[in-house]
């Protein structure tokens, strides 16, 4: 019974060394803070976890690449939609694949021709859609501009400008399209349009990234420089993904196109 009482009488301070120690590694609340972090402050709980974020340890030792960087987009929300740049960027691999798609096949099927644009005084249209387009063997193809013959020449210049290696040679309202056979030097050149396409699509990303920083950088007196430098970390990670998931389309294009 005498046992009994002697542990009582020590649980309380047990108890408060205890909590000290628990609270004690507890982020603080920053001056000027309108409420005690553990009393809701909902600007002091984000830069709680952002903080706990950003905290992520480094990969010791030469070669070894930084942790991946990973934000709630909600916690954000007000600074910027992670959502829409990660659509941003995507639209910019998916605009590239289409490329590839269209324009960059060893060999040219009618199909190929269907979304040349042409410039026309009524505005821009696809070729399919001003004129019949048609196989006559493998190596010609048939564009009847019968229905639209004003835009005849305008479409010539469109299949010649299209970077598809064409020489179209009009007559009247038909527009024959000759087919080049399958070369080496063919297939190196669509491999170099593939790699400057590729180009062209990595500036375009790089636009996507800038603007994406800009935004985060309006807040720099609004918001800690913590939560700042993660966020613009975090868009050049989306950034770097998607570039080298361009160049994996590239690679396999150009192992493709080269056979």
């Amino acid at each position: 019974m005498a046992l009994a009482l002697r542990c009582l009488r020590a649980l309380p301070s047990l108890l408060h060394r205890s909590c000290f120690a628990v609270t004690r590694g507890l982020p603080q609340a920053p001056r000027g803070c309108p409420a005690p972090l553990l009393e809701g402050c909902r600007q002091c709980g984000q830069q709680m976890l952002l903080s706990r974020q950003l905290a992520t340890k480094k990969a010791k030792g030469k070669g070894q690449s930084q942790a991946k960087v990973n934000i709630s987009a909600a916690l954000v929300e007000d600074i910027i939609s992670l959502e829409k740049t990660s659509e941003d960027m995507q639209a910019v691999i998916e605009a590239l694949k289409e490329d590839f798609s269209r324009n960059l096949n060893v060999r040219t099927s009618p199909g190929a021709l269907d979304h040349i644009t042409v410039m026309t005084k009524d505005g821009k249209f696809p070729l399919n859609q001003l004129g019949q387009i048609s196989q006559k063997s493998p190596q010609l193809m048939i564009v009847n501009m019968t229905n639209f013959p004003e835009s005849t020449a305008a479409a010539a210049k469109a299949i010649r400008e299209s970077g598809m290696n064409l020489n179209p040679e009009v007559d009247g309202t038909v527009i024959r399209v000759p087919v080049p056979k399958v070369t080496r030097d063919h297939r190196e050149s669509l491999a170099k349009l593939a790699k400057q396409s590729t180009n062209k699509s990595k500036e375009a990303l790089r636009k996507v990234r800038s603007k994406n920083i800009t935004q985060v950088k309006k807040f720099k007196n609004k918001v800690s420089e913590d939560t700042i430098r993660l966020l613009e970390k975090q868009i050049q990670q989306m950034a770097d993904e998607a570039a080298a998931e361009m160049d994996k389309l590239l690679a396999a294009k150009t192992k493709e196109l080269l056979g």
